[in-house]
């Protein structure tokens, strides 16, 4: 597995530095691909979110290109064919909180708080929040978040089917070390081909996840995970099986 770690202290905050990190760091994890990634960051809070010095003086041209470029690492994150988790063990806004909406897990520590509060500045958020949100716990509570610009607490949105799961803060590094090395040490392909179905889902409803499920799914069969799963299920019983990816 591999660790994507935001450090720039002392607020994790979005600005071209970060952006051009983020998709540097993209660049080498696509290059060598891992068998999951771990997203977590350094500090006192996850990030305050996008330096807001960024957005003074844009025409909406420029703002646009922003946009875009913020909305690439968001793709880039989902288009991931492994399992991706984001740790959040303190405050988590706007950009942090949407890149982790675009990760297939997401855990928490008991302190954690999120927010999209862009409304403090005029704008919505853009980088693909509100409708993962509306993904996650319906478009109502999606516009609660981003409307009232509130901070919510990591027990809330696990109730809510935004943060998967939620732990003391002082064992939430080590779980979600474990959660994603569990992760990466599965059956990488068919966890691939999960995200392939759900995004089906996403795009088109039950009908382009049958689509996904009809066309796709059995090219499963002829990779090396599944024959060595089958191989090891028949001669030693369930949870003997090692996956190599291919």
């Amino acid at each position: 597995m591999a660790v994507l770690t935001l450090d720039s202290p002392p607020l994790n905050l979005f600005d071209k530095a970060m952006t051009a990190e983020l998709a540097a760091a993209l660049d080498r994890i696509h290059d060598d691909p891992p068998r999951g990634l771990l997203i977590r960051a350094e500090g006192k809070v996850v990030s305050g979110g996008v330096n807001v010095q960024e957005f003074k003086g844009l025409s909406a041209a420029q703002g646009t290109r922003l946009w875009e470029q913020l909305m690439n690492l968001v793709d880039r994150i989902e288009g991931l064919p492994f399992p991706v988790v984001f740790a959040a063990h303190g405050l988590t806004l706007t950009a942090a909180f949407e890149l982790s909406l675009a990760c297939d897990l997401i855990i928490a520590g008991e302190s954690a708080r999120f927010g999209l509060v862009e409304i403090v500045v005029g704008l919505t958020p853009s980088m693909g929040g509100p409708q993962r949100l509306a993904e996650r716990a319906g478009s109502g509570r999606a516009r609660q978040l981003v409307m009232t610009g509130e901070l919510f607490d990591s027990e809330t949105l696990e109730r809510w089917n935004v943060v998967n799961e939620v732990h003391p803060d002082d064992v939430l590094d080590e779980k979600a070390r474990k959660l994603t090395a569990r992760l990466a040490n599965g059956p990488t392909l068919a966890h691939a081909m999960t995200k392939r179905i759900l995004r089906g889902w996403r795009d088109d409803g039950m009908a382009g996840a049958d689509r996904v499920t009809r066309r796709e799914a059995a090219e499963l069969f002829e990779t090396e995970d599944l024959r060595n799963a089958v191989d090891s299920f028949l001669a030693n019983g369930p949870g003997k099986a090692t996956y190599q990816g291919r």
